[in-house]
C-alpha cells in the first residue's frame, strides 16, 4: 500500500499562514507508515539525509543547513542535515542521525523518525535516501563550521504555498523534470534537496505537488545541463 491511497491535503496557496486545523504531523505519520519508498537498483555510493520537523502539529518549521563556503563542493549550497554511508553505519537510517549529529548536534535521541521517501539519485550518481523525523520545537542546535555556516527553520506552510521564485527544467533519463527553487531570506534552496521537498509535500501529505508538473505559462523558468547520472522516482 502506498501513500497515495491516504488522505490527500488541501491547501489555499493563496493563505499567508498554517492551516490551524490542519494537524500535519499527524498526516505526516499516517501516510508514511502506508507508504513504500520507491529503492534505485544499481552499484552507486550512498548517502542519507534527515528531513526533521519541529513538533508543531498546526505550524512545524523544516530544519535546514547552508554549506561552508570553503568546501571543495556544494560550498554555499542549502542541504538539509546527512551525508555518506560509512562502512560502520549499521543502516542508513544510523547514516542520517550520525550526520546530523555530527553536523548540527542534533543528538539521536531528540528524534522520532517517523518515516522515510522515495530514493533520488544526484548529479554525482549518490544514491540519497531521505527520512523524516520530527524534533522538539525548542531543540538547540550548533553548527559544525568545519561543514556548516548557517543552521535556518523554514515553516512548511512557505513550501505548501509554494512561493518559489522559479522553476529549474532538468533533463533526466530523456525527460524533464520541474524543480521549484525557493528563496527564503538570503537562503535558495533548489536542486536535491527542493527535489526531496517536492517528494514529503506529495508523498508525506497529499500535496498536489510532482516533479513531472509543467508550470503555468509565463512562470519564470532556468533551464539546466543535463547529468548521466540524476534519477529521481515520481
Amino acid at each position: 500500500m502506498t501513500a497515495e491511497t491516504s488522505e490527500h491535503l488541501s491547501f489555499d496557496k493563496t493563505n499567508t499562514s498554517a492551516d490551524q486545523s490542519t494537524d500535519y504531523l499527524a498526516l505526516l505519520r499516517d501516510r508514511l507508515s502506508n507508504f513504500t519508498p520507491a529503492r534505485i537498483k544499481g552499484a552507486h555510493p550512498d548517502a542519507a539525509v534527515l528531513i526533521a520537523l519541529t513538533d508543531n502539529p498546526y505550524n512545524p518549521e523544516i530544519i535546514l543547513t547552508r554549506r561552508s563556503s570553503h568546501l571543495s563542493s556544494h560550498s554555499g549550497q542549502v542541504a538539509f542535515p546527512g551525508g555518506m554511508q560509512d562502512k560502520t553505519d549499521r543502516n542508513l537510517k544510523h547514516t542520517a542521525l550520525r550526520e546530523s549529529e555530527e553536523e548540527v548536534a542534533m543528538q539521536p535521541d531528540q528524534v522520532e523518525i517517523i518515516g522515510k521517501l522515495n530514493q533520488v539519485i544526484s548529479h554525482m550518481g549518490v544514491r540519497v535516501t531521505p527520512w523524516v523525523g520530527i524534533v522538539p520545537e525548542d531543540i538547540e542546535l550548533t553548527a559544525n563550521e568545519d561543514e556548516l555556516d548557517a543552521i535556518f527553520r523554514v515553516p512548511l506552510s512557505f513550501f505548501l504555498k509554494d512561493e518559489r521564485h522559479h522553476t529549474d527544467v532538468i533533463p533526466v533519463e530523456k525527460k524533464a523534470i520541474y524543480v521549484p527553487c525557493y528563496h527564503f531570506d538570503e537562503f535558495v534552496i533548489w536542486g536535491l534537496s527542493a527535489m526531496m521537498l517536492v517528494d514529503l509535500l506529495k508523498t508525506g501529505l497529499g500535496a498536489d505537488f510532482s516533479l513531472n508538473k509543467v508550470p503555468p505559462a509565463g512562470s519564470p523558468l532556468r533551464h539546466l545541463e543535463p547529468s548521466k547520472h540524476r534519477r529521481v522516482s515520481d
